[in-house]
């Protein structure tokens, strides 16, 4: 168990408030929630523990929300964290536990690379196996690499284990591929040239196939054809070919026609308060090096408080704010040579594209949002009830885990609520983001319905890390601050394989849910 200071610095991070920040804004046209008026909450905040206790169950969702720090920061206390944990280390555990580690690096280093290893030979096609149910997603590769992400990491990971229920992919016939320097990138793998030439001559009919799209899509999308196929697969522009340029033109100054008529009220006092809390969480927002360019935050805050205005029903929620990043940056992509997408650079960019990528990434950002909008109503009913749907589910997954949970008392609202309120987006690299949701945006209720399952193997994935955790503040910890820094596209392809198992295995199951 921890010790009481300890414990006490836990509670002090918990119910800390960071200075300047306010409650959530529910909707431009709701007032805040009154706890005193519902005689649900306390009147003051309590006390600081002077003896270790048992963590309260919380009974309601404003209860939670209210004793509970903003979910969106971190770095606060730190210096005190690491003090206290200077405090406690044996210096012969620390020198002892860093030569085993030099001595495993050395080892590693010792051994060929498995990227230096030769490229095997092209193998031809085989036939695929016949999925159940006619869907042929189940035989498409999750792994099928497209447009690597790039990743510095030199770690060994540790990935799902491939579920045995879920087909090999044919191989992909390696004639007639493209030049792959002719791209003007980096050199691509056979493999991925096939693929990009697979995508290119989908687009380039005169009506694209979108159920095709959805089904080539889920294992990835090139980067050369991600703007495109993401704004099909959005649904914001039309299958036919030349319908394109109108709707597009006819989109982007409907755009800026609501920027002209509502912009300029977002200093009023009815809407003050929303605009307020935008520009509060725009610069918490990752990447720092994108949102501290002033271009990007006048962009951010002009698509956020439009959207605002126009759903008075949820107005602006704390999260919605990151889902504009991933939109924006693979549409500015387009126009830069920038390969790390963390690092993305608007300068070089002209004013007039820059105006183009903010109308595109606000009715992007808008379809996303109409599928998962009682997310961010009152009270924000959707996140709970799929927070819910979340335990039950890793209680029938892995029992072990679900237990050693409660066992301790940590509740799931206190970790998963940010998972389905950020779709995982602070828990996972950009770069990382931007590959799930290829996935998502060619799956059915992607963003919904299939977001639970990726969470339910996203907790199992740490299993062992979890269990080894003997203690509440440990594990909530751990938790909260998941090692996925080193994570590439190999680690999220996994991940999507086993949640399409446990989805096929569990979505059409009525009781599954139940014990």
């Amino acid at each position: 168990m921890a010790s009481d200071g300890a414990r006490k610095q836990f509670w002090k991070r918990s119910n800390s408030k960071v200075p300047g920040s306010i409650q959530h804004v529910y909707g431009a046209q709701h007032p805040p929630f009154d706890p005193l008026l519902h005689g649900t909450l306390l009147k003051s905040t309590p006390k600081v523990p002077t003896t270790p206790v048992k963590a309260k169950k919380v009974s309601t969702f404003q209860e939670f929300e209210s004793n509970t720090s903003d979910a969106w920061d971190a770095g606060e206390d730190d210096d005190e964290l690491l003090a206290m944990a200077t405090e406690s280390l044996n210096s012969e555990v620390v020198m002892e536990t860093a030569h085993r580690v030099l001595r495993n690096h050395s080892q590693r280093q010792s051994q060929p690379s498995q990227k230096e290893m030769p490229e095997p030979e092209p193998q031809p096609i085989a036939e695929p196996p016949v999925a159940p149910s006619g869907d042929l997603r189940l035989v498409k590769s999750v792994s099928e690499s497209h447009t690597p992400c790039p990743s510095e990491s030199t770690s060994d990971p540790v990935p799902l284990q491939r579920s045995q229920s879920l087909p090999h992919s044919a191989t992909v016939s390696l004639s007639g591929t493209s030049d792959p320097n002719a791209l003007g990138g980096p050199a691509l793998s056979n493999r991925e040239a096939s693929r990009l030439d697979k995508f290119k001559q989908l687009l380039a009919g005169p009506n694209t196939d979108l159920e095709e799209l959805r089904k080539l899509s889920w294992s990835g999308i090139p980067k050369p054809v991600r703007p495109i196929t993401w704004k099909l697969l959005s649904g914001y522009l039309p299958a036919n070919v030349d319908r394109r340029p109108a709707t597009l033109q006819r989109k982007q100054k409907e755009y800026f026609a609501f920027i002209e008529h509502y912009y300029n009220s977002r200093n009023d006092e009815v809407h003050q308060d929303t605009y307020r809390q935008i520009h509060i969480d725009i610069p918490r927002m990752s990447p720092e090096a994108l949102i501290l360019q002033p271009k990007v935050t006048e962009i951010f805050e002009r698509i956020l408080f439009i959207w605002a205005i126009r759903h008075p029903a949820s107005g602006y929620v704390q999260g919605i704010n990151d889902l504009v990043t991933p939109f924006f940056v693979v549409f500015i992509c387009e126009y830069i040579d920038q390969e790390d997408v963390d690092e993305v650079d608007v300068s070089s960019v002209p004013a007039e594209v820059l105006r183009n990528i903010e109308a595109d990434t606000y009715w992007c950002m808008s379809k996303l949002l109409d599928g998962i909008q009682d997310n961010y109503t009152f009270a924000q009913p959707g996140i709970q009830k799929k927070v819910k749907m979340l335990e039950e589910l890793v209680s029938r997954i892995d029992e072990r885990v679900h237990r050693h949970l409660d066992g301790h008392e940590v509740r799931y609202l206190q970790f998963a609520f940010r998972w389905m309120n950020n779709l995982l987006m602070r828990e996972l690299p950009l770069r990382c983001t931007i590959r799930l949701w290829d996935t998502y945006q060619s799956e059915p209720e992607g963003f919904s319905h299939f977001h639970l399952y990726v969470c339910a193997a996203f907790l199992v994935r740490w299993r062992r890390e979890i269990l080894e955790e003997r203690d509440f503040q440990e594990l909530l910890l751990f938790l909260q601050n998941l090692p996925t820094a080193r994570w590439d596209d190999q680690d999220v392809s996994l991940l999507l394989a086993e949640a399409y198992r446990l989805k096929f295995a569990f979505a059409d199951a009525p009781n599954h849910y139940k014990k």
